[in-house]
């Protein structure tokens, strides 16, 4: 009995964030994850080749994406960058006019601040995985659409998948609503760690996004402390530094 009712409970929580998906996204375009089984490595094998060529993979597939039109203005795809085994992954929204032109997430100056804040927590940019909910730079800059979220969704799930993450930093107000499903504002849910709704193995941090804090320096302290927790999430010592630079 307790059996069926635990199977109801996920049978329910499945349907509600489906709803949540087609209300905030629209119908279609959802990545439905694969069995663990399928994604399981052989034993005796160079576990970071083989998610590497993975990642490759997918990122030819982003080369060639049609889903939205946001390739029609864009200059270079911006797939994802970092170590494939990284235990730390951070997320953002969306490529800039900098990471249009070179092919590579958060080179720009908010790209700039990400890595210093990475290097004051004692790590360097290839300890780490970094990527955005979006693939194409929005003409613009601005913000990406609900249906442009939902149709390269698939790419960053199945990104989550083969690196398996122990924690996923969300900066900004995009990230943290995609990875979550929710619709509350980057306040409220900054700060505070979440289970992963499609692996609850994974926590996911939301925080602010290196472009806000430029804008606003005032909240560097807040994101610092954020990454602070995420280090003692991970085991590691907080340095002295602030890193506020």
């Amino acid at each position: 009995m307790e059996n069926e009712k635990s199977a109801e409970k996920r049978g329910l929580d499945a349907i509600k964030r489906r709803v949540w998906l087609e209300k905030s996204f629209g119908v279609g375009g959802v990545y439905r994850a694969k069995k663990k089984a399928e994604l399981s490595t052989p034993a005796n094998v160079d576990v970071r080749a083989v998610r590497q060529a993975a990642l490759d993979e997918i990122a030819q597939e982003v080369a060639k994406c049609r889903r939205c039109t946001l390739y029609e203005e864009a200059t270079n795809p911006v797939f994802g960058v970092g170590n494939p085994c990284a235990e730390l992954m951070f997320i953002g929204e969306g490529p800039g006019a900098d990471e249009d032109l070179k092919g590579e997430p958060f080179v720009g100056r908010a790209g700039q601040l990400l890595t210093k804040i990475i290097q004051a927590m004692g790590m360097q940019r290839g300890d780490v995985y970094i990527a955005n909910v979006v693939k194409h730079r929005p003409p613009g800059n601005r913000t990406p659409t609900n249906y442009e979220i939902v149709q390269c969704h698939g790419y960053l799930v199945r990104q989550l998948e083969i690196i398996k993450p122990k924690i996923i930093c969300a900066l900004g107000l995009p990230a943290s609503q995609t990875l979550l499903k929710s619709e509350k504002s980057i306040g409220a849910l900054r700060g505070r760690f979440y289970p992963y709704p499609d692996n609850p193995e994974i926590k996911v941090i939301p925080t602010y996004h290196t472009a806000y804090l430029l804008r606003n320096p005032a909240d560097k302290g807040k994101t610092w402390d954020d990454m602070k927790k995420i280090l003692a999430e991970l085991g590691r010592p907080a340095p002295k530094s602030k890193g506020k630079s």
